[in-house]
């Protein structure tokens, strides 16, 4: 801004624009914090001519520069951006003459303005909006569909908005991005799924629909690393809901989440520890070889939120199954669990002595 403003405007010792101008004795102007501080280091005279000044100098306010200043500036600031009328912003994206362009860049405008005001969350959920945007998922366009998964995830911050999405049928369309989405629209779609489920009616819901776990866990099978994170992030949001778990269960996910887990996946665990509360699922995991050494791999060398939910699931399968806990017991587990009782997460402390209780029942019977 200094730059556009006249050199008039600028304190002839700082060279920033004034904002306190005074005139000295010798007729020149100065900002006053600059001119003070010559003054406060001793100088008396006048920093540009050089000519004596009286003391105790007289610091003149030069009110007419100050004014002008002031109305330069105002008319140089640029003008804030307009906000963009959402309902025309709807109306581009549902009329039949508007141009992909077009649609593509309104949807990025809503994104954008439901993302940072709550208040328009809620007038956009409440103005067709919604409707709009569901047509916009189900077309064969891949930047359309993307954007339209974007504006609902930003949508759906608002738990008023996440009860309506779901009311307003989104869920089918949702699975049907899971299925048949392209680019990166099946790991949005994963994430709208987990911001929906947040609420438990949503978890009943989602869970009901048609496709919408095993379409998630067919994604956690197939998907990209993005789209398995995601995914299985769905997954362990929907499984505290009970009935959601036999549902993973039936849709073959034990095993899936156990690949992804050994190969790197925690959140994969995350669900499983989950799961692991059904017998069906613990039957699954015990007929899994080598899924022991893939949960003390996590135990040993994983996050605290891997360790804690390995933990977990080692409770429920050595507690459910005798061979199971006597070969952790082989496999120093207990020592393992001992020394995770030093550890700073308190949720791994308490799981590590779970597991310690219970395998020192089966010690006893050995």
């Amino acid at each position: 801004m200094a730059a556009e403003l006249p050199d008039d405007f600028k304190c002839p010792i700082s060279l920033e624009i004034m904002s306190d101008p005074v005139i000295l004795s010798s007729g020149h102007t100065f900002d006053r914090a600059s001119i003070q501080r010559w003054l406060d280091a001793g100088h008396r005279s006048c920093p540009i001519t050089k000519l004596s000044l009286p003391d105790p100098p007289s610091l003149i306010p030069n009110h007419a520069l100050r004014s002008l200043i002031s109305n330069f500036t105002l008319l140089s600031l640029p003008k804030p951006p307009q906000t963009p009328n959402p309902q025309s912003l709807i109306h581009l994206l549902t009329s039949r003459s508007s141009q992909l362009e077009q649609k593509l860049n309104s949807l990025d405008q809503l994104a954008r303005l439901c993302k940072r005001d709550s208040s328009i969350r809620r007038r956009l959920a409440e103005s067709g909006a919604v409707s709009a945007v569901l047509n916009c998922i189900g077309s064969g366009e891949p930047g359309l569909q993307e954007k339209s998964l974007h504006f609902v995830l930003n949508l759906s911050l608002d738990d008023d908005c996440k009860i309506g999405l779901v009311a307003e049928g989104i869920v089918g369309k949702i699975v049907y991005a899971l299925h048949c989405g392209v680019g990166d629209s099946r790991a949005v779609a994963a994430t709208v799924l987990t911001s929906l489920a947040v609420l438990e009616v949503n978890k009943v819901t989602i869970g009901s629909y048609p496709d919408a776990i095993p379409g998630l866990v067919s994604l956690l099978q197939i998907g990209n690393s993005r789209e398995r994170k995601e995914a299985a992030t769905a997954l362990f949001t929907l499984c505290s809901f009970s009935d959601n778990r036999i549902r993973a269960i039936q849709s073959g996910a034990v095993p899936i989440l156990i690949q992804n887990a050994d190969s790197g996946l925690e959140r994969a665990v995350e669900v499983l520890g989950l799961l692991a509360k059904c017998k069906l699922a613990r039957d699954e995991m015990l007929r899994f070889c080598g899924f022991l050494d893939v949960l003390i791999g996590i135990v040993s060398n994983g996050s605290s939120r891997g360790v804690q939910y390995a933990l977990l699931t080692l409770s429920s399968l050595c507690c459910y199954n005798e061979k199971m806990g006597l070969e952790a017991l082989r496999e120093g587990l207990f020592e393992t669990c001992v020394g995770l009782l030093e550890d700073d997460n308190e949720k791994v402390r308490r799981n590590a002595n779970m597991l310690i209780q219970i395998l020192q029942g089966k010690r006893k019977n050995v």
